[in-house]
């Protein structure tokens, strides 16, 4: 399998949170500037357990990242994107069903960069 790009993700260590926007089938992740667009629901990890869309919890969930710290990232071959709070984490690796179109996810704003990752690239390699 292809090793994970160099990519844009480690630069969201150290941003804070400010928005969760909820918009028909996809969601965005505002950092006061760049912005990370998952068209992917992503798992939200807390206290031991994981949340998926449509649990009871979910969505309060993903508004609690808002006002926390970026403390770090990982990208994976099959593990796929991962952003550590200081006390939950959110993960974005879809199973192959949940794949809906071209792009799994994107970043953007910075400086006229962005990263784009698509099923069978780079970090999500291990999807077809």
């Amino acid at each position: 399998m292809n090793a994970p790009k160099d990519s844009l993700l480690i630069r969201l260590i150290g941003l804070e949170l400010v928005a969760v926007v909820f918009v028909r089938d996809y969601l965005q992740l505002h950092f006061d500037g760049p912005r990370l667009t998952s068209y992917v629901w992503p798992t939200v990890h807390v206290g031991g357990s994981s949340l998926y869309l449509g649990d009871v919890g979910y969505r309060d969930a993903l508004c609690a990242f808002i006002n926390q710290t970026v403390v770090s990232t990982e990208e994976a071959v099959g593990r796929g994107l991962l952003l550590r709070f200081a006390t939950s984490a959110l993960s974005i690796h879809p199973k192959s069903a949940e794949l809906t179109g071209p792009e799994i996810a994107m970043l953007d704003g910075f400086s006229n960069m962005c990263d784009v990752w698509r099923p069978g690239e780079d970090t999500f390699a291990d999807l077809r």
